[in-house]
């Protein structure tokens, strides 16, 4: 018998300013018609959670990928990580988060390892006390008021940080409870 894994699909930019819509539960369906089980969806910022026999991650991002273009029309990049996984970005987290808010600190997730080199014109002083690590396949970002005014934020997004990778991001709320639902402590 095939063992079973659990995973969080982060779908990137969808539900965002009225554009890319895709209603949780058309969510759900979808990845559940794919064969997956035990589907939850989490927020409106297109997370996912399922079991699967496939340990691929990239192939079960793929088929996600594939079935929103072919129901909603449009392409969305996708992101699928195991529990283990996500469990260890939460333990792992550089920063105090027991003592941030959720909305100070946020994790980008990369579709690869990222060389620290593609952050070298970034200049970190000059965005104090805003501040990232790079973590496997993650960054950290803190930003004491929030990413909607972060300065480093924007020069990230900026910057050839993400060039031809599929990034990302959620807050550090989401980011734990996407551990936690995929049965991994965090």
């Amino acid at each position: 018998m095939a063992k079973t894994h659990a995973y969080a699909a982060l779908l990137r930019g969808i539900n965002v300013g009225g554009h890319r819509k895709v209603p949780m539960a058309d969510l759900h369906g979808l990845v559940t018609d794919l064969g997956h089980g035990h589907v939850r969806t989490y927020l409106q910022s297109g997370n996912a959670v399922f079991t699967s026999d496939t340990d691929d991650e990239d192939a079960l991002a793929r088929g996600i990928e594939r079935a929103v273009e072919e129901r909603f029309g449009f392409t969305v990049d996708c992101l699928v990580r195991g529990g283990p996984y996500l469990a260890s970005v939460v333990g792992e987290c550089p920063f105090p988060a027991g003592r941030l808010e959720g909305r100070q600190l946020h994790v980008t997730y990369f579709s690869e390892r990222v060389d620290p080199e593609r952050f070298a014109n970034v200049d970190r002083e000059a965005h104090l006390p805003e501040d990232f690590r790079l973590g496997d396949r993650a960054l950290y970002l803190y930003t004491p008021g929030g990413i909607g005014r972060s300065k480093l934020a924007d020069a990230l997004a900026r910057s050839s940080v993400s060039k031809g990778l599929v990034a990302t991001t959620r807050n550090w709320n989401t980011v734990v409870k996407l551990a936690e639902m995929t049965g991994e402590p965090a």
